[in-house]
Order: structure tokens, then sequence, then C-alpha cells
């Protein structure tokens, strides 16, 4: 494709994720600075399912695994403006993801507990899955372990799902590195390897802490219909519908979906990603500005 054809998706994908239609984001041009390579070398399996296009199925299938817990969902619903301001969280949470993964160690130190600090006033009561009134603090550990679980779980399940399985060992390598993000976050036992990790997500379906409920399907029904740019809905739409397919069984039943529901185009799932992720990558250009600025701070410091 032709940049003349390519531009005006590329400044309404730029203006989805970072904010602005033109130019790169401070906060990405700032990952050049800095004094230390970082807790993620450029080798690292952090760097491989984090770069690339892949993360924008992991970003949509976390967002939908997070709200399955009933008190992750009530912090969303009660103290954001998710429907005002759709892609606001979308943004904020590609920035942690990139800040962290690429960022030097005060940069990601930095974006954590700026996190932890708007987390302070997330706090309520809600009705857990068995009916039992409870409150909640964005801060609990219980929910701050469940968002973890969900995010390693998403961005990993979401490489192997559009791009294929890591080689053996690599899916262990890359939960026990993300663990440092958990860390990071006031995770007290983050899993470090696939068995932990699918372990930990099994022991929340205990009919309390995960949950499906009519506050839910008002949420995953925003998200599947999101109000974007008409020039990204069909895009959008597939990636949503890959999302869904890529979740386990189980999860997708608490959703309250299926995966032929969903599904979008004339493509099998999987096939209508990889082709919507390759034209994104087309416009947007690879590797991103985060992983350039990262290059650049490791150029100077003698990694590279």
């Amino acid at each position: 494709m032709s940049n003349g054809v390519l531009a005006p998706l590329r400044r309404r994908l730029s203006r989805t994720f970072a904010g602005q239609s033109e130019g790169v984001p401070e906060w990405e041009l700032a990952l050049e600075k800095g004094g230390d390579a970082g807790y993620f070398p450029p080798d690292s399996v952090t760097w491989r399912v984090h770069g690339g296009m892949t993360p924008i199925v992991g970003g949509i299938r976390a967002l939908l695994t997070q709200a399955l817990n009933p008190g992750v969902l009530a912090g969303v619903v009660d103290h954001s403006y998710y429907r005002e301001d759709p892609l606001a969280r979308l943004a904020r949470t590609i920035r942690w993801v990139f800040t962290v993964t690429y960022g030097d160690t005060v940069a990601a130190h930095r974006a954590c507990e700026h996190v932890r600090r708007r987390h302070d006033a997330v706090v309520g009561r809600y009705i857990d899955g068995l009916g039992e009134a409870r409150e909640y603090s964005a801060n609990d550990p219980e929910l701050l372990a469940w968002v973890h679980l969900a995010f390693t779980d998403a961005f990993l399940g979401a490489y192997e799902y559009v791009r294929g399985p890591l080689a053996p060992g690599l899916a262990d390598q890359y939960v026990r590195e993300w663990a440092t993000a958990g860390e990071l976050m006031g995770v007290a036992e983050p899993p470090r390897s696939l068995a932990e990790l699918r372990e930990q997500l099994t022991a929340y379906d205990d009919g309390a802490r995960l949950a499906h409920s009519p506050r839910l399907d008002e949420v995953v029904g925003f998200l599947r219909r999101l109000p974007l740019d008409p020039l990204l809905v069909p895009g959008y739409r597939t990636l949503f519908a890959a999302a869904i397919d890529s979740m386990s069984d189980r999860h997708i039943e608490l959703l309250g979906l299926n995966r032929q529901a969903v599904r979008h185009g004339l493509l099998p799932a999987r096939q209508g990603a990889q082709v919507t992720l390759a034209v994104v990558g087309l416009a947007l250009g690879s590797p991103g500005p985060s992983e350039e600025a990262a290059r650049r701070r490791l150029a100077r410091l003698g990694v590279l």
C-alpha cells in the first residue's frame, strides 16, 4: 500500500493509541533518556511479545479478562469515564506497558508509582459472585494480582494466537520476566512459569471472585461496539472477535459470549486478525517509537 492510502489510517490510529494524530508523544521520546538498560533487554521474550502489533489484541483481551472480577469491574465502572472517554484507559495502559517494557528502571518505577497513586482514590463496595457485599480498593493485593494475571495471560495468549506458539520454554520465560512488572505494582507472588499462571488463574474461579453479571454485560457490550472513527470500526470488530476467540472456553462462558456470535468478516478469526494487524503495522511502522527510543538509549549506554 502507498503512503497516500495509509496516511488517513495512520492519523486515526495515532489519535486512538497516542491521543494525537501527528508526531510522537513526549512520553515515548523520553524513553531515550535514562541511565540504565531497564528491566528487559532487547533479546528478552518481553520485547518479543510486546513488540509488533499483537498487543492490540492482547489489550482488548486483558480488559475483558480483568472485567470478569467484580471488584476490578466495580472500580472501572464507578471511578472511570470509560463511556465519556473510552480510549483514555487504553492510552494509559499502553503508556504503562511500554514504559515498563522499554524504559530504564527509574522510568519503570515512576510509571508504576503513578498508577498506584491513581488507585488510591479507587475504593468502594461491590457484590461478589456469591451475592455478598464486599469492599474494594484498586490497590488491594487480590485485585492487583488478578490484573497482573490478566495482563500476562492476555499478552502472551494474543502473541501465540496470532504469531504461533513460542519455542519450548519461552512462554515460561515470558511469565518469569513479566513477574517483575507485577512486583513493581505490588503483587506479592506473581507467577513465574506458565503452569503457575494457569494455576493462579484457575484458583480465582471459585464462584465469588469471577462472575457474570448485568454490569459485566453492559461493559462488554460497550467494548464490543466501541465508538471509534468509522474507518477503524471494521478492523476493531475483527480484532475484538480475535480476542474472544483466543480466550479459554471458561472465560468466554463467564463473559456470556461465544466465538461464532462475535465473528466479524469473511475470514476465520485468527486469519482476520493477522490481515488486520499487518495493515496496522504498515500504517504505524515497525519497530514502534517506544522501541526505537529505547534502542537509542541502549546505544548511548554502549549496551547495543
